[in-house]
């Protein structure tokens, strides 16, 4: 296995044949709080036992609401960590699928699916809230292992440390090598899988997931419409195993990316680059995350 200055050497090279110019965000949860780094503001965690008991300020709640993936979209630009923990998980949504609580509450299945008629508009991404309940009940996102999630440039990892997932940040041509060379890698034609939910559910909680189900699959994401602000333009996201991802740096240049027909595609890649420019940053480059 390579380790140390080698395999961040094998990282710039695979990087630079991919034509990736951003290295990919490192996902573990630890019990150390990083020195530095973005994270929501404190707040109180809307558990569906305080629901019942209506000790939830909904409207201050949802006043703070700041998304995990405008978090780490700072924390990209920045070069530094993002965090969360079960006082700074952001949004309901993002406490739910980062393990900090579960069941989801009745407010928010609703608010994600058909709303409260005469009370509160729905987001409709679910046609029905018992539907939605099913859903989230089928995922069952892994409880937090450790107090914080973080999420931080696999550049920044000490010799201490070593992620949980990778997750590249890329558009579709740069997708289209990361597709193939996990298919390549692994010898599984379904090693990708592309699941519903947000867009933290896609980058963390479905690669948990897969792993604790003894899974070993790539994860294709940020799908969701209300995260996409914080992406650039045509961007996606692609989560690995970190087993994954040392088989990718150990095995990248036996593959296809060495061939002319790569060399092709990264024509391609060369040319979005100029089109979008390497600064473009859609609808997140002015940023609301708070």
């Amino acid at each position: 296995m390579i380790e140390g200055p080698e395999r961040m050497d094998a990282l710039a090279q695979f990087l630079d044949i991919l034509g990736l110019d951003e290295e990919p965000m490192g996902i573990f949860y630890t019990d150390d709080k990083p020195s530095t780094g973005f994270s929501p503001k404190p707040g109180d965690l809307p558990t569906r036992e305080k629901e019942t008991k209506n000790e939830i300020d909904w409207q201050n709640v949802f006043g703070d609401f700041s998304c995990v993936i405008g978090h780490i979209w700072r924390a990209r630009k920045k070069r530094t960590a993002a965090y969360f923990d079960a006082e700074r998980f952001g949004c309901p949504g993002g406490a739910f699928w980062l393990g900090y609580m579960k069941p989801q509450t009745e407010t928010i299945i609703h608010y994600v699916s058909t709303g409260i008629p005469e009370r509160m508009h729905g987001e409709l991404y679910c046609d029905s809230p018992d539907a939605l309940r099913r859903i989230f009940d089928e995922i069952n996102p892994i409880p937090a292992p450790k107090r914080y999630c973080v999420v931080k440039p696999i550049g920044l990892f000490g010799a201490d440390e070593e992620p949980e997932l990778v997750a590249f940040f890329a558009r579709p041509e740069v997708l289209s090598g990361l597709h193939q060379l996990a298919v390549f890698v692994t010898n599984d034609p379904e090693v990708v899988a592309s699941p519903w939910g947000a867009a933290c559910t896609g980058l963390i909680t479905w690669p948990l997931k897969y792993l604790a189900q003894g899974d070993n699959r790539a994860v294709l994401g940020g799908w969701d419409p209300s995260a996409r602000k914080f992406f650039k333009t045509d961007e996606l996201t692609f989560t690995v195993s970190n087993a994954m991802f040392t088989q990718m740096l150990e095995r990248f240049r036996e593959s296809f990316l060495t061939t002319k027909t790569w060399q092709t595609v990264r024509k391609k890649i060369a040319r979005s680059k100029r089109a979008w420019g390497k600064s473009n940053r859609g609808k997140g480059e002015t940023d609301t995350s708070r």
